[in-house]
Parts: structure tokens; C-alpha cells; sequence
């Protein structure tokens, strides 16, 4: 009887441990998840901040732009203004084919692309536009490895009971996978 209760003891200290341990790395993976996607929306913020400037200094060239000036405007202020990930992406999707339109216009006017300060909110918002890129795969791939986790036997069992669920991936709309169309009058 004494050899039973001990070990009974041992298999719920086992399995205590092991809940225990399955929980914290949730847990661990679920900080992660949200530590890439606060770098996502800093990113994008770094984007939309630096929107205004590169507006700004287009427009003193090309003043009879102006739907696509406000077009670029709308979209950074659904972008800033978005909550979800879903929301983020299509805003996101939204800007990305307002600032293609804008480079048309860039091209038109040799002199705006010869501007210093144009060239420095180019350069700075190309770089952005690779942040971006590095945050959103670094953010999908910490997703992918919650998911296998919560998704899995025998975690997806501790995941229900302490409330973890499968996060969402930051996805490209479809139109991003169109090759966009450059065309000069």
C-alpha cells in the first residue's frame, strides 16, 4: 500500500512538472508572437510617420497631383488607425498601391528625383519598406511555431484548458501578387 502511494506521488509530480512546463513555454511562445507583431506595428508607424515628409516634398513639384497625394493620405490613416492583423495587412496592401502610383509620378519629374531631401525620405523609407519585410517574416514565423505548438498532441490539451489559441498570420492581400503596371504618357 505504502509503494502505491508513492507512487501515485511520483506520476502527479511527474505530470504536475510536465503541465507545468508545457504551460510556461505557452506562455513563452505567446509573449514572442506579441514581441514580433509590436515590431511589425512599429515599423509600420516608422513608414507612416515618414509619409507626410515624403508627401510634403513631391507635392511642392507636383502640386496638380493631388488625388494621389490624397489618396496616400487616406490609406496611412487607415493604417495608423487599423486594429487586427487582417485590418493591418489590407490597409497596408492599400498604401503599398498608393505609393507605387506616387513613384509613377516621381519619374515624371527629373528634377523632384534629383531633390536631396527627396532622395533622403526615398532612401529612408525604402529601408523602412525592408524592416517591414524582416518584422512581418520574423512575426509569421514565431505564429507558425505558437500554432504547431498549440495544434499539437499533447499540448493542444494544456492550450484549451489555459485558454491558448492559434494566432493569425500577417498575409499580403491578393492584389500584391500582381506585378503592378508602370506606365509613362
Amino acid at each position: 500500500m505504502k509503494k502505491s502511494i508513492i507512487i501515485t506521488a511520483a506520476i502527479i509530480i511527474i505530470l504536475s512538472i510536465w503541465m507545468g512546463s508545457s504551460y510556461n513555454s505557452l506562455v513563452a511562445l505567446n509573449e514572442t508572437v506579441d514581441s514580433k507583431w509590436s515590431q511589425v506595428e512599429n515599423n509600420l508607424q516608422r513608414r507612416a510617420d515618414l509619409i507626410p515628409n515624403l508627401v510634403a516634398t513631391v507635392k511642392g513639384y507636383a502640386v496638380h497631383e493631388e488625388d494621389i497625394m490624397n489618396e496616400i493620405a487616406a490609406a496611412r490613416s487607415r493604417l495608423v488607425g487599423s486594429g487586427s492583423v487582417a485590418e493591418k495587412a489590407e490597409a497596408n496592401a492599400e498604401l503599398n498601391s498608393a505609393l507605387s502610383r506616387l513613384l509613377v509620378v516621381v519619374e515624371n519629374y527629373p528634377n523632384l528625383k534629383a531633390d536631396a531631401n527627396f532622395r533622403q525620405l526615398q532612401d529612408e523609407l525604402a529601408g523602412t519598406e525592408n524592416r517591414i519585410a524582416v518584422a512581418r517574416k520574423d512575426y509569421n514565423d514565431a505564429v507558425q511555431v505558437l500554432n504547431t505548438r498549440v495544434k499539437s498532441f499533447p499540448t493542444v490539451i494544456w492550450a484549451r484548458l489555459f485558454g491558448f489559441s492559434e494566432r493569425e498570420y500577417f498575409e499580403a492581400e491578393e492584389s500584391a501578387q500582381k506585378v503592378p503596371q508602370v506606365e509613362f504618357d
